[in-house]
């Protein structure tokens, strides 16, 4: 388990800043809202901490997370998204952002995890050859991922599926590490590679492929949530205040990236999440931290989930993971006390 202390950062100018923007309204909440709720069940909150700066809010909101009674806030260091989903229905995870279609997945699995809110949009980003233009250009080509397990894979696999590909006859995968597929890619020795935050920036920067889609930007994907917030469902059930408050902490942490994207970009490099500021700038920019508000989680996993449901990947019907495997309550209650 990895708990983040201060480092070169200044912690109290930041939690000033971020408390006055809110106060001032920037953020669209103020401390009364908290103080006039029961405090939470619980002062420890466990999330998890992977290699990747889209998940920005929930880092960010550590101090916020402290101010809303959290006197122990852990990250537990993980590798990849898959340990997520493991964290997260262990137990050994309270709550924790996740890309949507994986969460199904282990939603249909049986897995002890409930959906609860909305987070960002965008992140994962298609790179290709000069062979690769289009997805339906990903017919008899040669594709990395990670695992065949990975977020990755079930994000390219609902990508296929509305071009009408067949996920298992029509495209070669090979697994491989992220810095691997980066150099073959640039070797021309695969076709695409999927990746997200800082990848495509460094791929960028090293003019490595192009990009084919963005989710941030390219219909549909733009239009349905990438990350959402989850919570292990014991949890959930046990500390309903806890629960509402670890996510308005979050919450306004994604407003703040939205509306502070300099000192944000600033407090990743300064507490270790990333080295270069310039790349966590640009995600920072770049990706619809506080548009929250505007998509509907729901549209979101009835889209993920007949996706996956084509390329044979799920058997449930959207409407019986929505009914077991979310719980939006505090979600539409935070919508409206943190109005935009």
């Amino acid at each position: 388990m990895h708990t983040l202390y201060a480092g070169p950062f200044n912690r109290r100018r930041f939690l000033r800043g971020i408390t006055l923007a809110g106060t001032a309204g920037l953020l669209g909440w103020h401390p009364g809202q908290a103080a006039a709720e029961p405090p939470p069940e619980t002062t420890r909150i466990r999330l998890v901490r992977i290699p990747s700066i889209c998940q920005a809010p929930q880092y960010i909101a550590e101090e916020l997370l402290r101010s809303e009674g959290f006197t122990e806030v852990h990250f537990l260091q993980k590798e990849g998204t898959a340990d997520i989903e493991a964290a997260l229905a262990s137990g050994e995870a309270d709550l924790n952002g996740h890309f949507a279609a994986p969460l199904l997945l282990r939603l249909e699995a049986g897995d002890p995890i409930v959906i609860l809110a909305g987070l960002h949009v965008g992140c994962f980003e298609l790179f290709g050859t000069d062979r690769v233009l289009t997805i339906r250009d990903l017919k008899g080509k040669t594709v990395a991922v990670p695992t065949l397990d990975s977020a990755r894979y079930v994000f390219l696999a609902s990508m296929t599926a509305y071009v009408g590909l067949d996920l298992h006859r029509d495209i070669h995968f090979v697994t491989y590490p992220g810095p691997e597929s980066i150099r073959l890619l640039g070797e021309g020795k695969i076709d695409a590679y999927l990746g997200f935050p800082p990848e495509p920036q460094e791929m960028r920067e090293q003019r490595i492929g192009h990009v084919v889609i963005s989710s941030t930007v390219d219909r549909p994907w733009s239009q349905y949530f990438c990350c959402m917030l989850a919570g292990n469902r014991e949890f959930v059930r046990t500390c309903p205040v806890a629960t509402k408050r670890a996510l308005r902490a979050i919450l306004k942490a994604a407003d703040f990236c939205a509306s502070e994207p300099e000192q944000s970009a600033q407090f990743m490099v300064d507490q270790g999440y990333t080295k270069r500021y310039d790349h966590a700038l640009q995600v920072m920019k770049a990706l619809p931290y506080g548009q929250w508000r505007e998509y509907s989680a729901e549209d979101t996993l009835r889209f993920y989930a007949l996706r996956l449901h084509e390329v044979g990947m799920l058997k449930s019907t959207p409407q019986k993971l929505l009914a077991q495997g979310t719980d939006w309550r505090f979600f539409n209650e935070l919508r409206k006390e943190l109005k935009g």
